[in-house]
């Protein structure tokens, strides 16, 4: 039995969204039953995903089902650090094709506005080992900058490579309404922009955000009858490294993202060359160049010359991150694997306005948790 998503939706992506969670919840709830031949007594479970310690509440898959009309169905919590959403379609995907159930909806939030940046930085930071890494500085910025000098040492990758995909994601950022910045930015403003963690500077950095995502899942049987415009879940990977990078031998890409690519790759019958549209994990820039090699769109050590050809642009050899991906829309980070997987489902379907990829048929979503513990990469065909 096959596994089809059905239904779309999230919030926009902002840095104070003045709701609470369960209202967050239901607006990229609301917008995913948009559409479709489905009413939420229908759902048969649902899975809610965030990463904690960022919302008062304890055990939101309660709070949010309820909120939602799911209470009376099973519900449970996943959580993958930055992957949660991912994940939650991984476990989702998994109860349809086991039998369990036949329609499952996975919701994924995160207030972040709740705690200040300073607060959210520490909380990250516990996604590292809390004895021997991030009590010394190791949180996010400082993780991915060790990953960009290391690249630059093996490669030669420049910072202004680097930048040069914040271009990218600036431009088409204003195609998307729904992203917390909009609005383009050049190579010289990347450059001079204040240092975060050397060599990553200001705009080479994801933002923290309030949102929330949808994705509604079914069996195929019961998708034909939900919507003309099913999307078929074609391969789902996953693997996790180590969580001290310290003990990680590979420090120019992602280890959990290359195996995770090819157990998707090999269960969806394809190769990197046959995906028309991705969306990578791009909490910085560095990690956006790292996907283009540890998914195969280009040979280890030619991220740099992928962005700076403008292969990853529409038009080139294979578009990424065309709604302008974390570095322009936020990062709420339980609801960003859910973001990343409605924008390819948008192309597949041919709704994806300015940014549509021509003849979009196989996209791809590779999702990571902290500095690379987690990765989740979902082929998805139309």
């Amino acid at each position: 039995m096959g596994v089809a998503i059905v239904g779309v939706g999230q919030t926009p992506f902002r840095r104070n969204c003045g709701i609470n969670i369960r209202e967050l919840c239901f607006e990229a709830f609301k917008e995913a039953l948009e559409d479709i031949n489905l009413a939420p007594k229908e759902i048969d479970a649902s899975v809610v995903c965030s990463a904690p310690e960022y919302d008062k509440q304890r055990s939101p898959a309660g709070l949010i089902s309820e909120y939602l009309g799911l209470a009376s169905k099973p519900t449970l919590y996943a959580e993958s650090l930055c992957s949660s959403s991912s994940t939650g379609v991984r476990v989702g995907y998994s109860f349809i094709k086991s039998g369990l159930h036949e329609i499952v909806a996975v919701i994924g939030f995160q207030k972040m506005s709740e705690i200040s940046s300073a607060e959210a930085q520490e909380r990250m930071g516990r996604g590292a080992d809390i004895q021997w890494e991030s009590p010394f500085g190791t949180m996010m910025p400082a993780g991915y900058a060790m990953f960009a000098r290391s690249h630059m040492h093996k490669y030669g990758t420049t910072e202004g490579q680097l930048a040069k995909i914040k271009v990218k994601s600036g431009k088409y950022a204003l195609s998307n309404p729904l992203a917390m910045f909009r609005r383009e930015v050049t190579l010289e403003e990347c450059l001079k922009a204040r240092v975060i963690a050397s060599p990553l500077k200001m705009f080479d950095c994801c933002a923290n955000a309030d949102g929330a995502s949808c994705v509604i899942m079914a069996s195929e049987e019961k998708a034909r009858k939900i919507t003309d415009t099913p999307v078929r879940v074609a391969g789902i990977g996953a693997a996790s490294d180590t969580l001290s990078t310290t003990s990680r031998t590979n420090l120019t890409g992602l280890d959990c993202a290359i195996q995770a690519g090819k157990q998707a790759y090999k269960m969806a019958h394809i190769e990197p060359k046959n995906v028309d549209v991705a969306e990578v994990h791009d909490c910085f820039t560095i990690a956006e160049l790292m996907a283009y090699e540890n998914l195969g769109f280009c040979k280890p050590g030619e991220g740099g010359k992928l962005i700076e050809e403008s292969q990853t642009y529409i038009g080139g050899e294979i578009p990424v991150n065309v709604d302008g991906g974390l570095l322009s829309k936020g990062h709420p980070i339980g609801a960003t694997g859910g973001s990343q997987i409605r924008t390819i489902v948008l192309q597949l379907q041919g709704r994806a306005g300015k940014t549509q990829v021509g003849g979009a048929e196989i996209g791809l979503v590779h999702n990571i948790g902290g500095i690379g513990l987690y990765g989740n990469v979902t082929i998805l065909k139309r």
